[in-house]
């Protein structure tokens, strides 16, 4: 696909998820299928470009290219600062948030609580644009929000009229969070609007689910968020079904064990052994989760207070997984023989 100056794997985003989209992340989507993963969101606030968290969000050594880094704010001169820090840094795509419901983003007026405001998104977009004129910016927001206000159709308008390269919907209002289902039908709007690339993004997990919402949307690629967390080789699997029309096999335990355990080795490096121990155990929860045995695991799991006792831990699980069955298998894949 070609996205914003660049030749991507195929039309598969991961999506900016704050508290998951680490580097280790990142690049393990993209090895696994993804064609581009945004990071997590970075603040405007130049007070904060000093903080721990900050400086390893902006840490992209190692990333294989393009690097996409999002940026979130409420004031155009503090988010075109960011976006130059950020593209200083190594950021080869800017995006902007417009689509966090959380409380304490929407508070300061920043996130989806931009989408009451179109001329301060107008500004912000048009400030972002003029300060990095050598790195794409774009853009992510909701249908609007709340359902009575749906201005994603407008917002996508203002946003290709200040220069933003590509826009990614998420398929709810801000008041949605994320309750109920996703609409696509302003998506679909939205794609019959503007000229620039329309990703579609929403309760996306499966093969056949985007595909259903590539032909019914018309949009040029999907983004994928929950359900990649400890399933990031969901993307191998729709870009196969989108090939081919057809699922791909369960992957086999030790294939998965050892995505897991690299996984957890990039953590530990990257984040230090006391909070990589800690980042490692909501991981390894989303790894296991549905899998055979694994609520008792997890509830085991969660008190280990070392390194070596949560990788010793993993390895058991697993291999208690791999006696049982080659390949994955989640109990709803067979609730009569759980019955029974």
């Amino acid at each position: 696909m070609q996205f914003a100056g660049f030749t991507l794997r195929n039309n598969l985003f991961v999506a900016p998820m704050a508290g998951v989209t680490d580097r280790p992340f990142r690049q393990l989507c993209k090895k696994l299928g993804a064609g581009l993963a945004v990071s997590e969101m970075v603040t405007s606030n130049s007070l904060l470009y000093g903080s721990a968290k900050t400086r390893r969000r902006a840490n992209h050594e190692g990333e294989v290219a393009p690097i996409s880094v999002q940026i979130a704010g409420a004031d155009p001169a503090m988010m075109a600062e960011a976006a130059r820090y950020n593209a200083e840094r190594g950021a080869q795509i800017i995006d902007i948030n417009m689509g966090c419901p959380a409380k304490k983003v929407c508070n300061v007026m920043a996130g989806s609580a931009l989408m009451q405001d179109e001329p301060l998104i107008a500004r912000i977009l048009e400030a972002v644009v003029k300060a990095v004129p050598d790195t794409p910016v774009t853009l992510k927001f909701r249908t609007g929000w709340n359902r009575d206000n749906k201005n994603a159709p407008t917002v996508a308008r203002i946003a290709e009229a200040s220069g933003i390269r590509a826009i990614a919907i998420h398929g709810r209002t801000r008041a949605d969070q994320y309750m109920g289902e996703a609409e696509y039908d302003t998506i679909a709007h939205v794609k019959t609007l503007v000229n620039i690339p329309v990703i579609a993004n929403g309760d996306i997990d499966s093969p056949q689910k985007a595909k259903h919402v590539l032909d019914y949307t018309g949009a040029d690629g999907v983004m994928i968020g929950r359900a990649a967390q400890g399933r990031p080789w969901i993307f191998r699997e729709i870009e196969h079904y989108l090939a081919t029309g057809e699922l791909l096999a369960a992957p086999l335990v030790s294939e998965i064990h050892q995505v897991c355990r690299e996984h957890l080795a990039d953590l530990y490096a990257f984040y230090g052994e006391d909070t990589g121990l800690k980042i490692a155990r909501k991981h390894i929860s989303w790894y296991t989760k549905g899998l055979v045995g694994s609520a008792a695991f997890r509830r085991t799991m969660n008190q280990l207070p070392t390194i070596p006792t949560q990788l010793d831990a993993v390895d058991a699980f697993f291999g208690q997984l791999a006696e049982a069955d080659a390949r994955l298998r989640y109990e709803e894949d067979f609730p009569q023989e759980l019955a029974a």
